[in-house]
């Protein structure tokens, strides 16, 4: 299998602000947060778990997970959390790799907010974080999703933290400057890969 490649970093810290360039050169970007969607479609068995687990009140009329809802749950009981999370990691997993053995472009790249905290970095040869100071994390985390100030702290005090992630990384990618900086680190980290990838094929 080609190269691949992980990426990951804080939530609001602009991870799809970085794969979109990336796509944008033609590379292949396996998203875990479409993958932990797509287990959740109705009709999916992870979906059923969920409404019998926490109630249908979860449920949106159209049949399709209230996320919000469910977020706003898990992250303020831990129990909660972590019986999520044994149901759908295992799930999610499978749907991740079936789509990197599916891609064919010159690396693969693997984006996830999780991929330090569970098994997924066990699938990538190489880990990039997006990296932007905690108090740029929670204002752009609170005008992104709506949120108020203390579910986003919460939110980052469940993920790894900024100086464990950054201690893991081969490369780091600073967001907290301009779209023109972002671009620029994104070119030459790409030219890096192509490299990275032809060395590994030969």
């Amino acid at each position: 299998m080609a190269l691949i490649v992980g990426i990951t970093g804080g939530i609001g810290s602009g991870k799809t602000a970085a794969t979109d360039l990336f796509a944008a050169r033609g590379i292949t970007i396996v998203d875990a947060d479409l993958a932990s969607r797509i287990i959740m479609e109705p009709g999916k068995p992870a979906l059923d778990a969920v409404a019998k687990h926490f109630g249908d009140h979860l449920l949106l009329p159209d049949g399709t997970l209230d996320r919000a809802a469910l977020r706003a749950r898990v992250f303020a009981n831990d129990d909660d959390r972590l019986w999520l999370e044994s149901l759908t990691h295992p799930l999610i997993g499978k749907e991740i790799s079936e789509q990197l053995a599916a891609s064919d472009s010159a690396y693969t790249m693997l984006s996830s907010p999780l991929l330090l905290e569970t098994g997924q970095h066990g699938s990538t040869d190489y880990t990039i974080v997006v990296d932007v100071p905690e108090a740029m994390q929670v204002a752009r985390t609170m005008a992104r999703d709506n949120n108020y100030e203390e579910q986003v702290r919460r939110i980052i005090a469940a993920q790894m933290s900024r100086q464990d992630r950054l201690a893991r990384a081969d490369r780091v990618i600073d967001n907290s400057g301009t779209l023109v900086e972002l671009k620029e680190q994104v070119a030459r980290i790409h030219e890096e890969l192509l490299q990275r990838a032809t060395a590994a094929e030969g």
